[in-house]
């Protein structure tokens, strides 16, 4: 009898999840981010809140919670009821960075998020300031190996990807380069164009026009394939540099709080992957640099996990870890 009753409570439960799905969304949905106001991050949420709000008939709003490395935005959403009407479209730190890179994490990525899809993967530029004498990768590890110790490199900040990158760069071609960490790209790129640093990594939404004035010279894409803004600079494996470390990782990602209803989950990824296709989408794309993805929430969740010994390692190299 006891089985019975625990059978009919279980059907009961399974109906009432169904109907909770089949009248999904019946109220606005919240994507939180992680970043402030006008950055690519906070600009895709918006174009994909109203991508959203078409198919989903439903109203979708952007809430910016910037701060601790987007831990803040993060724990926010970890805690949020797992209704589906808070979602996470972050940049690549509070998900894929944080767990390797600080000792208190409040919250646990793999037991607290549902993974839904990757936006999209950033592609960064290496580039050095006009006057340095090199054109190609293997000419500027040539020239920072003669200037050994007296190479500087910016970072957009403590832990970025710049930083990481560039860190495995200077220690894997044994070239001694000093960090020297900006508060953002803009400043990094404005010392890169004035020469009081010679290279820096960064993004080529920022750093297109200084390249199309010539202040800047970009040698090397770190992605995995050329970027059509920039058809004849190879990647870094073209360009003889084949490191897993100088392959993406991360990008703009879209999860949820854990234990959200699978048929609620399937139904933003489905419409989620469908707005990455669209014009709207694909504009602010190349405007950013940035490569369209949409992938599955198991492709997705395939390469957090791959990604992580790289990370570590990277983080490791580069002594940014804070405990």
């Amino acid at each position: 009898m006891r089985f019975a009753k625990a059978l009919i409570a279980l059907a009961a439960l399974a109906c009432n999840a169904l109907a909770f799905a089949q009248d999904y969304p019946s109220r606005p949905i919240t994507i939180v981010v992680p970043a402030p106001p006008a950055g690519a991050t906070d600009v895709l949420a918006r174009v994909l809140a109203e991508e959203l709000g078409k198919t989903m008939k439903q109203t979708v709003i952007v809430d910016n919670k910037p701060g601790a490395s987007g831990m803040l935005g993060a724990s926010a959403v970890a805690r949020a009821a797992p209704d589906g009407y808070t979602l996470f479209l972050s940049h690549a730190a509070p998900i894929y960075y944080a767990p390797y890179m600080f000792s208190k994490v409040p919250y646990d990525v793999r037991r607290d998020f549902a993974f839904i899809t990757e936006i999209c993967s950033a592609s960064l530029v290496l580039a050095v300031s006009k006057d340095v004498p090199v054109r190609t990768m293997k000419e500027f590890v040539a020239w920072a190996q003669v200037n050994k110790g007296k190479v500087n490199y910016g970072s957009f900040g403590v832990g970025s990807s710049s930083h990481l990158l560039n860190a495995h760069l200077s220690e894997s071609r044994h070239l001694d380069m000093s960090h020297i960490a900006y508060k953002g790209e803009a400043p990094m790129i404005q010392d890169m164009i004035g020469g009081q640093i010679p290279m820096g990594i960064g993004t080529l939404g920022t750093m297109a026009p200084h390249i199309a004035s010539g202040s800047l010279r970009p040698l090397a894409i770190i992605g995995e394939e050329r970027l059509p803004e920039l058809p004849n600079v190879p990647t870094m494996a073209e360009a003889g540099f084949p490191d897993a470390e100088f392959k993406p990782v991360g990008g703009v990602l879209l999860t949820a709080p854990a234990r959200t209803p699978p048929a609620i989950l399937a139904r933003i990824e489905k419409e989620a992957r469908s707005a990455v296709q669209t014009a709207a989408m694909k504009a602010r794309f190349q405007a950013f640099g940035l490569v369209g993805m949409g992938n599955s929430s198991a492709e997705f969740r395939r390469n957090f996990e791959a990604s992580g010994p790289v990370i570590q390692k990277l983080v490791q190299v580069s002594g940014a870890k804070v405990d």
